[in-house]
């Protein structure tokens, strides 16, 4: 075998074996999104282990928080601007659009006047 065909195997060994790690880097990332009253919200991704990910969102989040939970997704959070404490909407979808979006319908829905957009997360991937 010449040298130059060793080189190359061992050069596609070393690609395969980094595109592997990568692929189990993105496969185990998770995230969170707590929403809270009066526009309270907190936010973690890109965790390694999913209950991590709850714990960071929840100690952003300030009073008694729900947690949802994301991965290789996005989470968005929408709340009435005129009046922050009033109505409120979330989801998680595979796109960041998709999850805007549905966080708007959902504040609407729920009687908002003026629902804006006040967070948002992505996982990897998301």
């Amino acid at each position: 075998m010449s040298l130059f065909v060793a080189a190359r195997r061992r050069a596609i060994l070393a690609v395969a074996l980094l595109m592997s790690l990568g692929a189990m880097d993105v496969a185990s990332a998770a995230g969170a999104l707590a929403v809270g009253k009066c526009g309270a919200y907190g936010q973690a991704f890109d965790y390694s282990a999913q209950a991590a990910a709850v714990a960071a969102a929840k100690k952003q989040c300030k009073g008694e928080c729900t947690t949802v939970t994301m991965k290789r997704a996005c989470a968005a959070f929408a709340v009435d601007m005129k009046n922050p404490c009033g109505a409120h909407g979330y989801a998680v979808a595979p796109r960041i659009s998709s999850s805007l979006n549905q966080a708007t319908k959902k504040c609407y829905d729920y009687g908002g006047k003026e629902c804006v957009i006040r967070a948002w997360a992505c996982d990897a991937k998301g």
